[in-house]
């Protein structure tokens, strides 16, 4: 035998949004999730997966807004920036729109026997 001792050493623990390449916090949309009691239960995923939608979606609102910034000859992105740059792209400004109802009021609702 070998005088070596293994000494087991403790993995460093990786947060959720590290795990999944996420920049957005994944433990603080679940606790929101949670908190807001939209469904009854929550699959592990469903924090992961919404983190994810909303940094792709902010990542392109702020592609667009630098865009229209640089447009402008400016360095700083401004509200008016990110607002005309929503505004210019069709999903996005349909996305944004406030008379919008949602998909799931427009359903069939089942009729009650």
């Amino acid at each position: 035998k070998s005088g070596h001792r293994h000494i087991w050493r403790r993995r460093q623990a990786l947060s959720r949004s590290t795990r999944a390449e996420l920049q957005f916090p994944v433990s603080r949309v679940d606790r929101l999730l949670r908190e807001g009691h939209y469904a009854q239960r929550l699959s592990s995923v469903t924090p992961i997966f919404l983190a994810g939608i909303l940094e792709y979606l902010t990542s392109n609102i702020l592609e667009l807004a630098g865009k229209e910034a640089n447009n402008n000859r400016r360095v700083r992105i401004t509200p008016e920036h990110v607002e005309t740059a929503v505004n210019q792209n069709q999903q996005l400004s349909c996305l944004f729109e406030e008379d919008t109802h949602s998909q799931v009021d427009e359903l069939p609702q089942p009729r009650k026997k």
